[in-house]
């Protein structure tokens, strides 16, 4: 922390770049300064998922349900949320160079407490303490990269960046599956530590406090902080009611549980509150306002249906090659790794060419694929193969990195100098957002539909089918018994239902992709 606490002094001593005056570059220049802030951000998105299917194994060391364990993962995510829309706050009033090593700081040190925790207790306080300390990174890092470089070149940057959020939650599940059987939970915390730590040097050598970023932080304090406590209050409630009432929801039964009514009265009364009181309020904590640029509004949607698209299929493909094709947790998360890859790679490419072409050019072929994915799976069936999706899987990561690096550089399209801080808390806000309503609207349709799949499927499973009758007389043979045919035939109604609702659930992702295309046509872009 003591270089946190001088993180300005050295820093002012350097010359900011002239066209550049909030560049964020320091020693080495721009691209050192986007690795070393991407590293210690990658180890905070990665975070996020990497400790969903350590989930049973945590559970059972603590002595505790899955159900309980799962507030492990919930706490993380409220806490993570309620920070994000309020970190451009908290960069202008702390610096923005020491908030993020604080951050860096918080999380390590969270991260430690984590991996030494024995009860639950502990476990989701360290948890909250995580998400408290990630949820800064992503943002600040974002509002970096805004400021460290030129328009023309923003893409590439943020090809980093898009490595970092893309390709991150799509190998966690893999890296702690691996973690988890290998050696055990405790380490997908504890390894945070020594990346944590050595981020958090690397950042205070490499990292420039811009002198401009200075006179703000001085100008701010100076005239005293006008902390909107009211703002604060009002988001936290209504974040945590909306993301518990998402998380929970299918679990608890919905509106049947008084927890789920709690939460969404919570969420209603929150968010709603906020709204209003942010609009009026003359410096808002949450920047609500510069949803009044349309082209920022229209990226904010974009990104939320991105952060949807990418953290269900993330959750729901695994899930249905483990449910339906009977997959170990290993081999179900390699299919997401492959997509990974092809992300991976083209990522500098999609950054090259956002710097180059109309942003919509890259965004309606993207999308389109996206799309066309979804439809391959809705053509799934029991004699579909790891190769079929793997192949589906493969699509879908082809189109991301054209559709998240030219949604960020379209977002600051028209913004004024200084809100590069307000627009990434608010971009990386609705991309978690996204990601939340998307694994809850996955779960629930499945859910539902599977009842009904499997509700019509076993209607017919009575004496008076012969197609029934003649199924069961050759399981009876096979397996020589009638009862262990009948449960055998059971057994295939419940995975053809299961896959049934998969397929219902991909027709649904196709179509929302598609009712959204027309949006990107009202981008104004630069080259437009």
């Amino acid at each position: 922390m003591a270089g946190a606490a001088t993180a300005g002094a050295g820093d002012r001593a350097r010359d900011d770049t002239p066209d550049l005056p909030r560049s964020a570059a320091g020693v080495g220049g721009p691209w050192l300064m986007t690795i070393v802030i991407s590293a210690a951000t990658f180890m905070e998105i990665l975070d996020t998922s990497i400790a969903n299917v350590a989930l049973a194994n945590i559970s059972g060391g603590l002595g505790v349900s899955t159900s309980q364990g799962t507030w492990i993962v919930t706490s993380y995510l409220v806490a993570n949320a309620i920070i994000i829309p309020i970190s451009g706050f908290l960069s202008k009033a702390i610096g923005r160079k020491r908030y993020f090593m604080i951050s860096i700081a918080l999380f390590t040190a969270a991260s430690l407490l984590c991996a030494v925790s024995t009860s639950l207790g502990t476990l989701i306080l360290a948890r909250v303490l995580q998400g408290v300390g990630g949820g800064g990174l992503a943002p600040v890092e974002q509002s970096m990269l805004a400021d460290s470089f030129p328009p023309e070149k923003r893409g590439q940057a943020f090809a980093v960046f898009g490595i970092v959020v893309v390709v991150a939650p799509i190998i966690g599940p893999t890296i702690g599956g691996w973690i988890t059987n290998v050696i055990s939970w405790h380490w997908i915390f504890l390894i945070n530590v020594p990346v944590g730590i050595f981020t958090l040097f690397t950042v205070g050598a490499v990292v420039n406090e811009p002198k401009a970023l200075v006179e703000e932080t001085r100008k701010l304090r100076a005239g005293g902080l006008k902390v909107d406590y009211i703002g604060f209050i009002l988001v936290a409630i209504g974040l945590a009611g909306l993301l518990v009432m998402l998380d929970r929801g299918e679990a608890e039964g919905w509106f049947s549980s008084n927890l789920i009514l709690t939460m969404t009265a919570m969420a209603v009364v929150g968010l709603g509150g906020m709204v209003a009181w942010e609009l009026n309020h003359p410096d808002p904590i949450v920047p609500i306002g510069l949803l009044a640029n349309r082209n920022f509004a229209i990226c904010t949607v974009l990104i939320m249906i991105t952060g949807l698209l990418v953290f269900g299929t993330i959750q729901i493909i695994p899930q249905m090659l483990q449910q339906v094709f009977g997959y170990t947790a290993y081999d179900a998360g390699l299919a997401l790794t492959y997509g990974g890859v092809i992300s991976l790679l083209l990522m500098p490419v999609a950054g090259a060419l956002s710097g180059r072409v109309d942003l919509r050019l890259l965004l309606l072929p993207a999308f389109v694929t996206q799309a066309v994915s979804f439809w391959w799976f809705s053509g799934f069936s029991l004699q579909s193969t790891f190769a079929d999706a793997a192949w589906g899987r493969f699509f879908i990561s082809l189109g991301l990195p054209f559709i998240f690096i030219p949604i960020t550089s379209a977002a600051y399209v028209g913004l004024k100098q200084g809100e590069s801080d307000k627009a990434s808390a608010l971009l990386n806000f609705f991309r978690n957002l996204g990601g939340a309503f998307g694994i809850s609207l996955c779960q629930t349709l499945l859910a539902r539909r599977e009842q009904v799949q499997q509700a019509r499927m076993t209607e017919g499973l009575n004496d008076l089918n012969p197609i029934f009758v003649d199924a069961l007389d050759t399981l009876t043979r096979q397996v020589g018994s009638r009862d262990a045919g009948l449960a055998t035939l059971y057994q295939q109604a419940q995975r053809q239902a299961a896959m049934m609702a998969y397929v219902e659930l991909f027709h649904v992702l196709m179509l929302l992709v598609v009712f959204m295309l027309p949006l990107i046509l009202l981008l104004r872009t630069r080259k437009s």
